[in-house]
């Protein structure tokens, strides 16, 4: 992190989006990393287990949608605010009124979503303040916020062995107030917040490509990192029989992976270009998962390559927010709310589909295989649109010469 960057913009509000996407993205997956112990007492079977941490990943793909469009309303600040309150208010009436059954874990992985909205509300807070040269590096560091889910993985396990899994629901409540009160301390709405958008604005960028290649590309880089960091817990304890505890620490190396990556991620597409940046992601990514979907029967070295798909994944996610401030500069509030929902539904097709995978056929494989078939179709999309993109509105080192 250079001179340049820190004059650039607001450091305040860049660690306020930081650790407001981090706590979020803490317990936006919570469910993961307790969902042996959850399935267990509540007598889940394998596509249940798949459809419960899936779910908040599809409602926080569906509420970005509904965040961006408040976060332009009400500006970022104030929006992450109100959808903060939220979550600890409902996170406090589960765990006051209890959790008995599988429909009452569907409707908490609903409130979590709202947590995982939380993406269409730092991404913009922190990209208004820096112009287009720092973006990746930016992005990268508030989009670095998704490190929450190592703390998911590390520590809730251990602490449902201590206290029991329904009271690490309002043992979470702790974090997210703590960092509540810093962000209304430190965040602040950037003077170069674009002006707030008509519906008819919103719809318009719904017709450009440009939007829609985007969410597809994120769908694949980051629905891939927070579907496995869902669902790694029960593959772990699964495939390799490992305690909640060992398998959380085993998640946790890999989360961490792909969330140390990602401002690396960001701040390479800066110099090459996004277009690059994704390009070897997606093929790297493909390789391993078909290799992991061959089965390995070292844990070692099946965590070694998970490890490394998830360190892919992350700088993917890197890449692609480098490259959407620049095409949409402004419109970044709805378009990370467009992409960040793309990018939800992949993680819930990965997460949901290996569970339906295991129960279907007695294992993982096919689900693994078939997300690996997805990167190389990404791939092959990538090249194509991005020789147009170079054409019109990037330059040979990635920046925007247009913006919609």
């Amino acid at each position: 992190m250079n001179r340049g960057f820190l004059r650039a913009g607001h450091l305040p509000t860049l660690v306020a989006a930081f650790l407001y996407f981090d706590v979020s993205f803490m317990v936006w997956v919570i469910l993961g990393p307790l969902a042996v112990f959850i399935s267990k007492d509540l007598h889940m079977t394998p596509a249940q287990k798949g459809l419960m941490v899936a779910t908040p990943v599809l409602a926080g793909a569906a509420l970005r949608i509904a965040t961006g469009v408040l976060a332009d309303y009400l500006k970022p600040r104030l929006t992450g605010i109100l959808m903060q309150a939220l979550v600890i208010a409902g996170l406090a009436g589960f765990w006051a009124f209890g959790v008995e059954s599988f429909g009452v874990m569907l409707a908490i992985g609903i409130v979590l979503g709202i947590a995982g909205a939380s993406f269409a509300i730092a991404l913009p807070l922190a990209s208004y303040w820096y112009p287009p040269q720092h973006q990746g590096t930016a992005l990268g560091i508030a989009g670095a916020g998704n490190s929450g889910t190592v703390l998911a993985a590390l520590f809730a396990p251990s602490l449902a062995v201590a206290f029991g899994w329904r009271n690490v629901l309002g043992l979470a409540i702790i974090p997210l107030s703590i960092v509540l009160a810093l962000f209304v301390i430190l965040a602040k709405d950037s003077p170069r917040s674009p002006p707030r958008k008509s519906l008819k604005d919103y719809a318009e960028i719904l017709r450009v490509s440009d939007a829609w290649w985007l969410m597809a590309f994120y769908s694949v880089s980051f629905g891939g990192f927070v579907g496995l960091s869902s669902f790694l817990p029960i593959y772990f304890n699964d495939q390799y029989g490992l305690t909640p505890v060992a398998a959380g620490y085993c998640t946790a190396a890999c989360v961490f992976a792909g969330s140390f990556v990602r401002p690396f991620g960001g701040a390479v597409a800066d110099r090459i270009g996004g277009v690059k940046a994704l390009s070897f992601v997606y093929g790297l990514v493909a390789v391993l998962l078909l290799v992991v979907s061959r089965g390995i029967a070292d844990l070692r070295v099946a965590l070694l390559l998970i490890m490394a798909t998830m360190g892919a994944l992350g700088a993917g996610n890197g890449a692609v927010f480098q490259i959407v401030p620049q095409r949409f500069a402004k419109n970044v509030g709805v378009v990370t709310g467009l992409v960040g929902a793309a990018g939800g539904v992949g993680g819930f097709y990965l997460a949901a589909s290996l569970g339906a995978a295991k129960q279907l056929t007695g294992g993982y494989g096919i689900g693994f295989a078939i997300f690996a078939g997805l990167a190389l179709l990404a791939l092959t999309a990538l090249a194509a649109v991005g020789a147009r993109w170079r054409r019109t509105w990037l330059d040979r080192s990635g920046l925007a010469a247009a913006s919609a």
